[in-house]
């Protein structure tokens, strides 16, 4: 990487606190990478060769079997991605592509096991990281063995408008497929389930979403902070 770009990684939230001497090995082992929207950037079952640092982009999540596909999370800026099998040395579980043009540090794995294991910051850093993960998978179990997809769509509208300035306007993040595959259903699924949101006052033309009555809505999904991380 050339200076001014290793400088602006060091203000990624998972070098807080870090020694400069580990960061400035780390990023020196590191590439940092563009990558078009729709390129998967790690493959489920692949060993894990680096730690995943998204820089600026959107990317999915995403799992498969057989004839079958599911999206597991769909992850921005700052965060990273599949840190378990890194620290583990094991294969991924889950596959990765971009949603959107994105921009990925990529640290190879013997770099962060060896920072993980010598300096406490780093390690406290990925270990949060961890547990947010580890929190996100129990809430979306619960979400998913819980609730009616109808009640699925209404609370994942609900936490996209507090995510946007809860103006009851917004716009989707990504296509509805993907939001389908998201919320765990098949996409005639969600577009009956959108239908059924009319008699809430919800709108939905093309990506935009319109929430007109947002009392009615929060009736209908019942949100739990258990559940709904940006809700409770």
């Amino acid at each position: 990487m050339r200076r001014d770009e290793i400088e602006e990684m060091r203000a990624l939230p998972l070098f807080d606190g870090v020694g400069p001497a580990h960061v400035e090995a780390m990023l020196r082992a590191s590439f940092l990478q563009r990558f078009p929207a729709h390129v998967e950037l790690a493959r489920e079952g692949d060993p894990a060769d680096f730690l995943h640092v998204i820089v600026d982009g959107q990317i999915e999540m995403y799992s498969a079997y057989r004839d079958r596909e599911t999206t597991i999370s769909v992850i921005g800026p700052g965060h990273s991605f599949i840190a378990a099998a890194v620290i583990l040395d094991q294969i991924y579980l889950k596959s990765a592509r971009a949603l959107l043009p994105s921009r990925v540090l990529l640290i190879p794995a013997e770099a962060v096991r060896r920072s993980f294991g010598e300096d406490a910051a780093f390690a406290r850093a990925l270990a949060l990281e961890l547990a947010g993960a580890y929190r996100g998978v129990v809430r979306e179990l619960k979400n998913q063995k819980l609730r009616s997809s109808l009640e699925r769509l209404a609370n994942w509208l609900l936490t996209r408008d507090a995510e946007t300035g809860r103006s009851g306007r917004f716009t989707l993040p990504f296509d509805k497929k993907v939001l389908a595959s998201r919320l765990g259903m098949a996409p005639e699924v969600l577009s009956r389930s959108i239908a059924a949101l009319i008699p809430y006052s919800v709108s939905v033309s093309g990506p935009a979403i319109t929430i007109g009555d947002h009392d009615a809505l929060v009736r209908l999904a019942q949100p739990s902070p258990t559940i709904d991380d940006s809700l409770g």
